[in-house]
Protein backbone atom coordinates (compact mmCIF):
# COMPACT_ATOMS: atom_id res chain seq x y z
CA UNK A 1 0.00 0.00 0.00
CA UNK A 2 2.87 2.33 0.79
CA UNK A 3 4.41 1.65 -2.64
CA UNK A 4 0.94 2.62 -4.20
CA UNK A 5 0.18 5.74 -2.23
CA UNK A 6 3.88 7.04 -3.03
CA UNK A 7 3.00 6.39 -6.61
CA UNK A 8 -0.38 8.11 -6.74
CA UNK A 9 1.44 10.95 -4.88
CA UNK A 10 3.50 11.10 -8.00
CA UNK A 11 0.77 10.71 -10.28
CA UNK A 12 -1.28 13.53 -8.46
CA UNK A 13 1.73 15.96 -9.03
CA UNK A 14 1.87 15.01 -12.81
CA UNK A 15 -1.89 15.80 -13.31
CA UNK A 16 -1.42 19.31 -12.06
CA UNK A 17 -2.29 19.20 -8.06
CA UNK A 18 0.78 21.59 -6.96
CA UNK A 19 -0.13 20.01 -2.95
CA UNK A 20 -1.61 16.70 -2.79
CA UNK A 21 -2.12 14.59 -0.21
CA UNK A 22 0.31 12.60 1.61
CA UNK A 23 -1.29 9.43 0.94
CA UNK A 24 1.57 7.35 3.07
CA UNK A 25 -0.88 7.69 5.82
CA UNK A 26 -4.05 8.57 6.74
CA UNK A 27 -7.11 6.31 5.59
CA UNK A 28 -8.34 4.84 2.53
CA UNK A 29 -12.34 4.76 1.78
CA UNK A 30 -13.83 2.06 -0.69
CA UNK A 31 -16.48 3.50 -2.32
CA UNK A 32 -17.00 0.97 -4.60
CA UNK A 33 -20.23 -1.99 -4.01
CA UNK A 34 -18.72 -5.64 -5.20
CA UNK A 35 -19.47 -7.12 -8.30
CA UNK A 36 -21.50 -10.09 -7.93
CA UNK A 37 -24.31 -12.40 -8.27
CA UNK A 38 -26.47 -9.76 -6.39
CA UNK A 39 -25.45 -6.68 -8.20
CA UNK A 40 -27.90 -4.21 -10.01
CA UNK A 41 -27.86 -3.09 -12.96
CA UNK A 42 -30.27 -1.17 -15.74
CA UNK A 43 -33.21 -3.55 -16.32
CA UNK A 44 -32.44 -3.47 -19.95
CA UNK A 45 -28.62 -4.59 -19.24
CA UNK A 46 -26.96 -7.74 -19.23
CA UNK A 47 -26.40 -8.23 -15.20
CA UNK A 48 -23.06 -9.64 -13.82
CA UNK A 49 -21.96 -13.08 -14.32
CA UNK A 50 -19.38 -15.59 -13.45
CA UNK A 51 -18.27 -18.91 -14.71
CA UNK A 52 -15.57 -20.89 -13.25
CA UNK A 53 -12.91 -22.01 -15.27
CA UNK A 54 -10.72 -23.21 -12.89
CA UNK A 55 -11.18 -23.77 -9.09
CA UNK A 56 -8.77 -26.14 -6.87
CA UNK A 57 -5.96 -28.46 -6.24
CA UNK A 58 -4.60 -29.72 -10.04
CA UNK A 59 -2.63 -32.28 -10.98
CA UNK A 60 0.75 -30.68 -10.26
CA UNK A 61 -0.56 -30.27 -6.34
CA UNK A 62 -0.82 -26.65 -6.47
CA UNK A 63 -3.93 -24.44 -6.36
CA UNK A 64 -5.07 -22.55 -9.04
CA UNK A 65 -7.87 -20.55 -9.74
CA UNK A 66 -9.52 -18.87 -12.87
CA UNK A 67 -12.87 -17.25 -14.06
CA UNK A 68 -14.95 -15.95 -16.57
CA UNK A 69 -16.88 -13.13 -16.27
CA UNK A 70 -19.90 -11.18 -17.99
CA UNK A 71 -20.76 -7.70 -17.50
CA UNK A 72 -22.35 -4.58 -19.45
CA UNK A 73 -20.69 -1.55 -19.30
CA UNK A 74 -23.18 0.37 -17.32
CA UNK A 75 -24.00 -1.41 -13.84
CA UNK A 76 -23.12 -2.10 -10.66
CA UNK A 77 -20.45 1.07 -9.31
CA UNK A 78 -19.22 2.34 -12.78
CA UNK A 79 -18.04 4.91 -15.19
CA UNK A 80 -19.93 6.60 -17.79
CA UNK A 81 -17.70 8.50 -20.45
CA UNK A 82 -18.86 11.42 -22.16
CA UNK A 83 -19.48 9.67 -25.32
CA UNK A 84 -21.81 7.80 -23.75
CA UNK A 85 -24.57 10.48 -24.73
CA UNK A 86 -22.35 12.98 -26.94
CA UNK A 87 -21.33 11.74 -30.32
CA UNK A 88 -17.44 12.61 -30.71
CA UNK A 89 -16.92 13.11 -26.60
CA UNK A 90 -14.43 11.35 -24.52
CA UNK A 91 -14.87 7.58 -24.88
CA UNK A 92 -13.64 5.05 -21.84
CA UNK A 93 -9.94 5.01 -22.59
CA UNK A 94 -9.62 8.77 -23.23
CA UNK A 95 -10.68 10.18 -20.46
CA UNK A 96 -7.46 12.08 -19.06
CA UNK A 97 -6.75 10.71 -15.56
CA UNK A 98 -6.40 14.17 -14.17
CA UNK A 99 -10.61 14.10 -14.69
CA UNK A 100 -10.26 10.94 -12.49
CA UNK A 101 -8.38 11.56 -9.72
CA UNK A 102 -8.61 15.05 -8.10
CA UNK A 103 -10.41 16.79 -4.30
CA UNK A 104 -13.49 15.27 -3.70
CA UNK A 105 -16.87 18.05 -3.12
CA UNK A 106 -19.24 15.52 -0.76
CA UNK A 107 -22.79 17.43 -1.31
CA UNK A 108 -24.71 15.41 1.44
CA UNK A 109 -28.45 15.86 0.35
CA UNK A 110 -29.66 13.00 2.06
CA UNK A 111 -31.81 14.38 4.15
CA UNK A 112 -33.86 16.33 1.25
CA UNK A 113 -34.56 13.07 -0.72
CA UNK A 114 -35.45 11.61 2.39
CA UNK A 115 -39.35 9.76 1.65
CA UNK A 116 -38.41 11.73 -1.96
CA UNK A 117 -37.09 9.20 -4.44
CA UNK A 118 -37.80 11.22 -6.95
CA UNK A 119 -35.89 14.17 -5.46
CA UNK A 120 -33.96 16.31 -8.26
CA UNK A 121 -30.63 17.47 -6.82
CA UNK A 122 -31.05 21.30 -7.45
CA UNK A 123 -28.47 24.59 -8.15
CA UNK A 124 -29.91 26.04 -4.17
CA UNK A 125 -27.89 22.44 -3.26
CA UNK A 126 -24.55 22.80 -4.64
CA UNK A 127 -24.31 26.95 -3.60
CA UNK A 128 -25.27 25.90 -0.34
CA UNK A 129 -22.51 23.45 -0.22
CA UNK A 130 -20.54 26.67 -1.59
CA UNK A 131 -21.30 28.94 1.12
CA UNK A 132 -20.37 26.33 3.79
CA UNK A 133 -17.50 25.17 2.05
CA UNK A 134 -16.08 28.01 -0.76
CA UNK A 135 -16.52 27.53 -4.50
CA UNK A 136 -16.10 24.53 -5.84
CA UNK A 137 -12.05 23.82 -6.51
CA UNK A 138 -11.26 23.42 -10.31
CA UNK A 139 -10.69 19.69 -10.96
CA UNK A 140 -13.23 18.60 -7.94
CA UNK A 141 -14.75 15.26 -8.26
CA UNK A 142 -18.41 16.35 -7.18
CA UNK A 143 -20.31 13.38 -5.37
CA UNK A 144 -23.67 13.64 -4.32
CA UNK A 145 -24.87 11.59 -1.36
CA UNK A 146 -28.81 11.19 -1.19
CA UNK A 147 -28.62 7.88 0.72
CA UNK A 148 -29.66 5.49 -1.28
CA UNK A 149 -26.89 3.22 -1.22
CA UNK A 150 -28.18 2.37 2.18
CA UNK A 151 -30.61 0.21 0.11
CA UNK A 152 -28.08 -2.03 -1.93
CA UNK A 153 -28.56 -4.65 -3.38
CA UNK A 154 -32.29 -4.50 -2.72
CA UNK A 155 -33.47 -3.75 -6.52
CA UNK A 156 -37.36 -2.62 -5.16
CA UNK A 157 -35.63 -0.19 -3.16
CA UNK A 158 -32.90 1.19 -4.56
CA UNK A 159 -34.53 1.31 -8.09
CA UNK A 160 -37.86 1.23 -7.31
CA UNK A 161 -38.69 -2.07 -9.19
CA UNK A 162 -37.00 -5.50 -8.97
CA UNK A 163 -38.72 -5.94 -12.40
CA UNK A 164 -36.19 -6.54 -15.82
CA UNK A 165 -36.99 -5.71 -19.04
CA UNK A 166 -37.94 -2.11 -21.19
CA UNK A 167 -41.03 -2.12 -19.45
CA UNK A 168 -39.52 -1.79 -16.33
CA UNK A 169 -37.56 1.48 -17.01
CA UNK A 170 -41.07 3.47 -16.14
CA UNK A 171 -40.90 1.96 -13.02
CA UNK A 172 -37.51 3.20 -11.71
CA UNK A 173 -37.63 5.69 -8.82
CA UNK A 174 -34.19 7.59 -7.65
CA UNK A 175 -32.53 10.79 -6.96
CA UNK A 176 -31.05 12.16 -9.61
CA UNK A 177 -29.07 15.72 -10.79
CA UNK A 178 -31.67 18.68 -11.99
CA UNK A 179 -30.35 19.68 -15.57
CA UNK A 180 -30.43 23.25 -14.51
CA UNK A 181 -27.38 21.62 -11.91
CA UNK A 182 -25.92 19.84 -14.48
CA UNK A 183 -25.71 23.07 -16.31
CA UNK A 184 -24.22 24.99 -13.47
CA UNK A 185 -21.13 22.25 -12.94
CA UNK A 186 -20.75 22.18 -16.99
CA UNK A 187 -20.39 25.74 -17.44
CA UNK A 188 -19.96 27.44 -14.48
CA UNK A 189 -17.78 25.65 -12.72
CA UNK A 190 -14.41 23.47 -13.78
CA UNK A 191 -14.93 19.94 -12.58
CA UNK A 192 -12.97 17.30 -13.15
CA UNK A 193 -16.04 14.18 -13.04
CA UNK A 194 -19.25 14.29 -11.21
CA UNK A 195 -20.78 10.92 -9.01
CA UNK A 196 -23.14 10.02 -7.42
CA UNK A 197 -25.26 6.86 -5.17
CA UNK A 198 -27.98 5.61 -7.59
CA UNK A 199 -28.08 3.98 -11.04
CA UNK A 200 -27.87 7.06 -13.15
CA UNK A 201 -27.34 10.62 -12.85
CA UNK A 202 -30.57 11.39 -14.03
CA UNK A 203 -33.36 10.52 -11.63
CA UNK A 204 -35.57 7.62 -12.48
CA UNK A 205 -38.40 9.06 -14.39
CA UNK A 206 -36.15 10.80 -16.43
CA UNK A 207 -36.79 10.51 -20.29
CA UNK A 208 -34.59 13.08 -21.87
CA UNK A 209 -31.78 12.28 -19.68
CA UNK A 210 -30.69 16.11 -20.06
CA UNK A 211 -28.30 15.93 -16.93
CA UNK A 212 -26.16 13.09 -18.81
CA UNK A 213 -26.39 14.97 -21.98
CA UNK A 214 -24.89 18.44 -20.56
CA UNK A 215 -22.68 17.20 -18.45
CA UNK A 216 -21.09 14.55 -21.65
CA UNK A 217 -21.10 17.86 -23.96
CA UNK A 218 -18.72 19.65 -21.88
CA UNK A 219 -17.07 15.83 -21.84
CA UNK A 220 -17.24 15.15 -17.72
CA UNK A 221 -17.87 12.09 -17.21
CA UNK A 222 -19.93 10.57 -14.71
CA UNK A 223 -19.65 7.94 -11.78
CA UNK A 224 -23.26 5.71 -11.28
CA UNK A 225 -24.20 3.69 -7.98
CA UNK A 226 -21.05 4.88 -5.57
CA UNK A 227 -21.10 3.40 -2.36
CA UNK A 228 -20.13 4.90 1.62
CA UNK A 229 -20.21 8.30 0.56
CA UNK A 230 -21.54 9.01 4.33
CA UNK A 231 -17.85 8.09 5.27
CA UNK A 232 -16.57 11.11 4.02
CA UNK A 233 -16.66 14.64 5.10
CA UNK A 234 -17.65 17.49 2.52
CA UNK A 235 -13.93 18.64 2.13
CA UNK A 236 -10.45 17.19 2.56
CA UNK A 237 -10.63 13.76 0.29
CA UNK A 238 -8.92 12.66 -2.49
CA UNK A 239 -10.66 10.96 -4.83
CA UNK A 240 -9.10 8.06 -7.58
CA UNK A 241 -11.42 6.94 -9.91
CA UNK A 242 -10.10 4.41 -12.19
CA UNK A 243 -12.33 2.42 -14.41
CA UNK A 244 -11.67 -0.56 -16.96
CA UNK A 245 -9.57 0.46 -19.60
CA UNK A 246 -12.11 -0.19 -22.75
CA UNK A 247 -11.37 1.21 -26.18
CA UNK A 248 -13.98 2.92 -27.57
CA UNK A 249 -16.38 2.22 -24.55
CA UNK A 250 -19.71 3.94 -23.32
CA UNK A 251 -18.18 3.12 -19.86
CA UNK A 252 -17.15 0.16 -17.61
CA UNK A 253 -16.89 -1.26 -14.11
CA UNK A 254 -15.10 1.09 -11.78
CA UNK A 255 -13.06 1.03 -8.79
CA UNK A 256 -13.18 4.35 -6.98
CA UNK A 257 -11.24 5.06 -3.49
CA UNK A 258 -11.53 7.83 -1.61
CA UNK A 259 -7.80 9.02 0.68
CA UNK A 260 -8.55 10.74 4.44
CA UNK A 261 -5.80 12.48 5.10
CA UNK A 262 -4.54 11.77 9.52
Amino acid sequence: MRAFAIGLAALLAACGNSSPQDLTSGQWIDLSHTFDEQTLYWPTADKFAIETVSEGVTEGGYYYSAYNIKTAEHGGTHLDAPIHFAEGAFATDEIPLDDLIGPGAIIDVSARAEGNRDYLITPADVRDWEEANGRLPDGAIVLFNTGSARFWPDAAAYMGTERRGPEAVKELHFPGIHPDTAELLANQRKVGAVGIDTPSIDYGQSTDFMAHRVLFAANIPAFENVANLDQLPATGATIVALPMKIRGGSGGPLRIVAHLPE
